[in-house]
């Protein structure tokens, strides 16, 4: 583990939210502080089967490489739109994983060798939380690195 006022790898995970966005924007500036090298990481969720489209509104379902092709698609873009934030001389890794979030963004740091995570939360509560739970809160409890939490919270 990297002392703390030298982290050199930074992996910042990100999906297309105004959560990571912040994220990127803290990630960003430590690494810069730092003189690190920085991996973004876009985790798509697994399609589920295929999507069946309304006949009656003329729409054709579309089947697992469609959907497969369209997230790909989107994490690429996605992953192009923060990479441009980048103003670095260091090289800029981007990883697109499909999986859950959590898992992926724990195994990618361990295989990147990450020294530190950073990551947004969508500040879900109560049924929500306890729902859909919290891939920042999974990540920060099984990491055996440090992992930064940006919170999207704008108020006090």
């Amino acid at each position: 583990m990297a002392a703390i006022n030298n982290f050199q790898r930074i992996l910042i995970a990100i999906d297309d939210s105004p959560y990571s966005e912040k994220a990127a924007q803290y990630g960003f500036h430590l690494a810069r502080l730092m003189d690190a090298h920085v991996a973004l990481l876009n985790v798509m969720d697994p399609p589920s089967s295929t999507y069946s489209g309304d006949p009656l509104l003329g729409q054709q379902p579309l089947v697992m490489p469609e959907i497969i092709d369209m997230q790909e698609e989107t994490s690429k873009s996605v992953l192009e739109r923060y990479g441009s934030i980048w103003d670095s001389d260091k090289e800029l890794v981007t990883f697109s994983k499909v999986g859950n979030p959590r898992v992926e963004i724990l195994a990618t740091a361990n295989e990147w060798n990450a020294d530190l995570i950073i990551l947004g939360t969508h500040g879900r509560t109560g049924f929500d939380h306890f729902i859909s739970g919290s891939v920042a809160e999974g990540v920060a409890r099984r990491s055996i690195c440090p992992v930064l939490i940006v919170p999207n919270k704008t108020d006090q």
